[in-house]
């Protein structure tokens, strides 16, 4: 059994780690059953002889198909929020992309688990090129499963919405810092990838797990293929008379579309299944999306609604077991399969709207008001939208004191175009820019944090997000075309990030993008402090939807077990 297995093979082998469980290995699909490009997607996600330490390898004088020996350090391990790694499932290798989007590689080991296509570290490990110091990423690895939701306004990529799409996504990270690769360097990766695709002979152990097929072969699409690694003419390439860059579009359509294929568990129906929220909503006949035309939010609160008639009238059914196993648990976490009273109190928090924004004082004394749905609408609780909610400002002004981030001199729209080096992301139109608005804060670095979407709106070094970027920032801030403008907008761009999914949030953490926070408690108690802070009106440029957050202590408890009932296992 290789190293390299997908999730799908290597489900036997962890089976008997998870003790107390009974996994049931004949649920789980074989290679065949996923479309072909999905198959060979699910390999160069795998793929990890891309990054810039392989080809320094090979620049030794060594071909693509050589066992690198000794591998990059950085893939020796798993790091994790606690400090204490886990042994790395690539250890020997290079990078590739599930060394920081992770499934069942940790499943059953001592402060492992489960994840959804993410990892355990607070901001992810990255190869050590001495000439930058950059050791980590400067945000938490975000869970790619549900990543490729529909949305209203085209698909925003990353935290900050830098990429307009997966393909350009996957091309920026396979030739880019996570990789290895400074920027400056992207034609040397390109030329790097397209080597390794043309040469791969086809009898390395990750290809053994995916039909023993050389890229080339498996690419052209002809000739004797099994069926299942038969390629849909659109994905197909003659590496050998395709350039440099069209083998990495090949590869990076690829690999999107193994992306698009992780989503959570649907019926027949098309909506969500498999969580206790989701078997509580089938239960009770209640509404499980939105009906035509009808939005999230509208949606959202006529399922508060509906759940209040069926309570007044004593009818509502809780769950008390799993009907997707025999025995009635999760199989991936140790809670209790259950949506009962707790959770229920919950869920009317999570959807409870304050009268006006912000909430009254009396509101205030009374509690009970998430506000949550403002953001988190269901049933995929994002907006798809893009929110402060005060996450960069507390970390930094953990470090450097109360009010620091509010002193930090953030230049106008005119002044930042005038000096990209200084203010904006290093690019390879710009490689030398030194990004202090998209780092990791630090004691000896004052005036260094990330301001996310700041860093792309309206910079000219990444035209692809502007036109959809734009459309969201105007409906959400500036709904009259005179306000509307890059100059007038883009202090609205400070820290705010887009808005994340809630679903198994239990396989996520650490939380938010900087991955500062370990447990739901801690996530519900930071939303009530800055509500606070915005109604002081000391959180720089906080989202207003915060302001209608009305929480008490004894709130806590009850949102929490709400959220854990959108767990769910996820394979």
């Amino acid at each position: 059994m290789s190293r390299y297995g997908s999730a799908a093979r290597r489900w036997a082998m962890f089976s008997w780690l998870v003790v107390g469980l009974a996994l049931p290995i004949a649920a789980k699909k074989d290679k065949s059953a996923d479309p072909p490009e999905v198959a060979l997607g699910e390999r160069l996600f795998l793929e990890t002889r891309f990054a810039q330490f392989f080809r320094s390898f090979v620049a030794q004088g060594h071909s693509v198909n050589d066992p690198l020996a000794p591998g990059d350090p950085v893939m020796s391990t798993t790091a994790t929020a606690t400090g204490a790694p886990l042994a790395g499932p690539f250890a020997g290798q290079s990078m590739n992309c599930r060394q920081c989007h992770l499934v069942d590689e940790q499943l059953g080991m001592p402060g492992g688990g489960m994840r959804t296509y993410n990892d355990f570290a607070r901001r992810s490990p990255i190869p050590d090129r001495v000439e930058d110091s950059k050791t980590i990423t400067p945000r938490n690895s975000p869970p790619l499963v549900n990543a490729s939701l529909a949305r209203d306004v085209g698909k925003q990529f990353h935290f900050d919405a830098e990429f307009a799409s997966l393909e350009d996504l996957v091309s920026a990270t396979l030739t880019g810092r996570n990789y290895g690769w400074r920027p400056g360097e992207q034609r040397q990766a390109i030329q790097h990838i397209a080597r390794v695709i043309r040469e791969d002979d086809g009898a390395g152990s990750l290809a053994g797990d995916f039909g023993n097929l050389s890229y080339a072969k498996v690419l052209a699409g002809t000739g004797p293929l099994p069926q299942e690694f038969r390629l849909p003419n659109e994905f197909r390439v003659n590496v050998f008379r395709a350039s440099d860059d069209q083998i990495l579009a090949a590869v990076n359509r690829l690999i999107a579309a193994y992306t698009e294929h992780l989503e959570f568990s649907r019926g027949k129906d098309g909506n969500f299944n498999l969580s206790p929220f989701d078997v509580f909503l089938d239960q009770n006949r209640l509404p499980k999306s939105p009906g035509k035309g009808e939005s999230a939010l509208t949606y959202s609160r006529r399922l508060l609604a509906q759940i209040n008639q069926l309570e007044l009238r004593g009818t509502l059914l809780f769950v008390t077991r799993n009907p997707s196993t025999d025995n009635g648990q999760f199989q991936f976490h140790s809670q209790p399969f259950q949506f009962g009273a707790a959770e229920l109190q919950g869920l009317k928090i999570f959807l409870r709207e304050p009268q006006t924004l912000p909430a009254s004082a009396g509101e205030l004394a009374t509690g009970g008001i998430g506000n949550c749905v403002a953001c988190h609408s269901a049933p995929n609780f994002t907006d798809f939208l893009f929110h402060n909610t005060g996450t960069a400002q507390l970390e930094y002004d953990g470090i450097h004191g109360a009010g620091a981030f509010h002193a930090i001199p953030i230049p106008d729209l005119a002044t930042r175009s005038a000096n990209p080096n200084a203010y904006l992301p290093a690019t390879e139109i710009h490689p030398l820019a030194v990004e202090p608005f998209r780092g990791v804060p630090g004691a000896s670095l004052p005036g260094v944090t990330d301001l996310g979407v700041w860093n792309i709106f309206g910079n000219p070094d990444f035209p692809k997000p502007q036109p959809f970027l734009t459309q969201i920032l105007c409906q959400q801030f500036a709904p009259t075309p005179a306000n509307c403008t890059p100059a007038q907008l883009l202090p609205r761009t400070i820290a705010i990030f887009k808005t994340p999914g809630l679903r198994d949030l239990s396989h996520s953490a650490p939380y938010m993008h900087t991955g500062q926070f370990d447990t739901l408690e801690d996530i519900i108690n930071f939303y009530r402090t800055t509500s606070d802070m915005l109604r002081a009106n000391i959180l720089r440029n906080g989202a207003r939807e915060l302001s209608g957050i009305a929480l008490l202590p004894g709130d806590v408890s009850k949102l929490v077990a709400f959220l854990r009932s959108l767990n769910e296992d996820y394979e």
